[in-house]
């Protein structure tokens, strides 16, 4: 096998990825709001009182940029943290007014991205495409 260096999976999924994260960002440039700051938003509209680690776990994002980025979101007004009460180590994350109203907005822009996305694919087509990008990410994991 001949060996191109940019012949390769790896650069295609992060061409692809960084397609997909310019396109995302341009979209909510207007309400203030980067695609990392999205999937924040994303995972309390679905659900608020999350925790800080929760968030982490979920996003697969270390815990010091989701902070981050939770600060960014807290000083836009968006969120709002509280100490948990049943374990003080624990901070739980919560949408303010504007956070939930910023969801009537944000969230079909969202659906509209991930249909952009799958625009052409069949429901098996998707399921196989994350499936093969599962097996890319278990690779990497196990160097």
């Amino acid at each position: 096998m001949k060996y191109e260096p940019l012949d390769n999976i790896g650069v295609f999924i992060h061409a692809v990825d960084l397609e997909i994260t310019s396109y995302v960002n341009n979209q909510l440039a207007p309400f203030r709001l980067t695609s990392e700051q999205n999937l924040i938003m994303a995972l309390l509209w679905e659900r608020e009182g999350m925790t800080q680690n929760e968030m982490a776990t979920k996003l697969n994002k270390d815990k010091a940029g989701v902070t981050r980025m939770l600060s960014t979101l807290e000083k836009k007004g968006y969120i709002r943290r509280e100490i948990c009460s049943s374990d003080r180590r624990s901070v739980e994350v919560y949408l303010t007014e504007d956070g939930r109203k910023l969801g009537n907005d944000v969230i079909p822009i969202n659906k509209t991205i991930i249909q952009l996305i799958h625009k052409g694919m069949t429901n098996e087509e998707i399921e196989e495409l994350r499936r093969l990008l599962l097996k890319v990410q278990e690779n990497v994991d196990q160097s």
